[in-house]
């Protein structure tokens, strides 16, 4: 058992020396940064440069609907308030657009995102969403 041990420090200390011998990496020099800028000389969010998704105003809203039927829409309505997003029916029509539609609160606008809207088009055949702005909209409550 001791000359296996003593094997093993042997091969150790030959794997240390042969690994001290190998060339040492050279440092590699790097241009500086303002190099690669150009024109533009500061950092910019996403948010900030307009790309990805458009900020939307305050004075727009959400609006899901497009049914025919109160029955529909109140399936539609149930449906929302399981996944936590409150609605407000619409008194009258969206101007150009038929149907019967439900104001989605703008707390829960967050969680209305695409994935969910795609689920329920499936669920409800005539199932539209819309941004409008808000300012003449009359809700029923």
């Amino acid at each position: 058992m001791r000359w296996l041990f003593l094997l093993l420090v042997v091969l150790n200390v030959v794997y240390y020396i042969w690994h001290q011998q190998e060339a040492p990496l050279k440092v590699k020099e790097v241009a500086p940064l303002s190099l690669y800028k150009g024109n533009q000389q500061e950092i910019r969010l996403l948010r900030e440069t307009g790309a990805g998704a458009p900020a939307r105003r305050r004075d727009e809203c959400l609006v899901v609907g497009g049914l025919v039927s109160q029955d529909q829409l109140d399936a539609l309505r149930q449906r929302l308030l399981s996944l936590d997003i409150t609605t407000q029916p619409l008194a009258g029509q969206l101007p150009g657009a038929e149907g019967i539609w439900l104001k989605v609160s703008a707390e829960s606008e967050r969680l209305l995102d695409a994935s969910v809207l795609a689920t329920l088009s499936k669920d409800f055949k005539d199932l539209k969403h819309k941004i409008i702005l808000c300012e003449g909209i009359a809700t029923a409550e």
